[in-house]
């Protein structure tokens, strides 16, 4: 198993990455969390979880262990493949995944694109006696993060940051002037806070566009 993957990110797409590791470049799949992260040209370091099928062999990226064990454990319960479980982690961060299960929240389970009713209470049924209790606070742009995965808060505005971001996962700027529009409260709050959490507006902007 590849654990994770240290080196030059090569290339970023809307669904992933390319890292260059002693040579070769290893196509990585990773949340848009994750892949606003990386920058082109720039080292990172990616937690990884291998999933082995009889026509690919595909590789997935994710910021910590916590979050690609997470992601492993999703895949144990029934109906739940490598997409989907991504998928979950694309919208909430493992603590809320957590507290999601925990707590039965199935209309938290259910902002997930392809998880129904039927589906997020099977997901809690399946894992509540086995998620555990957050560890670690995953929000990417937290302290503590792995090398490579510094915060990039201070590199650009927020609102630079997130239109970027969402361009590059295929909405227009037109679409991306909407969601910011309606995350500015948001950002606002976190900035009195302490801090604008990129990854945590772009969450929110998926999830809005997503329903638009």
């Amino acid at each position: 198993m590849i654990a994770s993957v240290s080196g030059r990110v090569a290339a970023v797409s809307p669904d992933g990455a390319v890292v260059e590791v002693g040579g070769i470049g290893l196509a990585v799949q990773c949340t848009p969390g994750t892949i606003a992260r990386l920058q082109v040209g720039e080292s990172a370091r990616l937690s990884t979880s291998l999933i082995v099928r009889e026509d690919s062999l595909t590789l997935y990226g994710f910021a910590d262990d916590d979050e690609r064990q997470l992601f492993e454990l999703l895949q144990t319960a029934n109906g739940v493949g490598p997409r989907l479980a991504q998928a979950v982690l694309a919208i909430h961060p493992p603590r809320e995944v957590r507290r999601a299960v925990s707590t039965a929240d199935v209309k938290s389970l259910m902002q997930v694109p392809g998880i129904g009713k039927k589906g997020a209470e099977r997901l809690i049924l399946e894992l509540r006696d086995r998620l555990g209790v957050t560890t670690s606070d995953t929000q990417l742009d937290g302290p503590g993060l792995p090398a490579g995965l510094g915060p990039v808060t201070p590199v650009a505005p927020w609102r630079n940051q997130l239109t970027t971001a969402l361009i590059g996962l295929g909405w227009s700027g037109k679409e991306a002037e909407t969601a910011l529009g309606a995350l500015e409260p948001v950002a606002e709050e976190q900035q009195a806070a302490g801090g604008v959490e990129i990854a945590v507006l772009l969450r929110q902007a998926i999830q809005l566009l997503g329903r638009s």
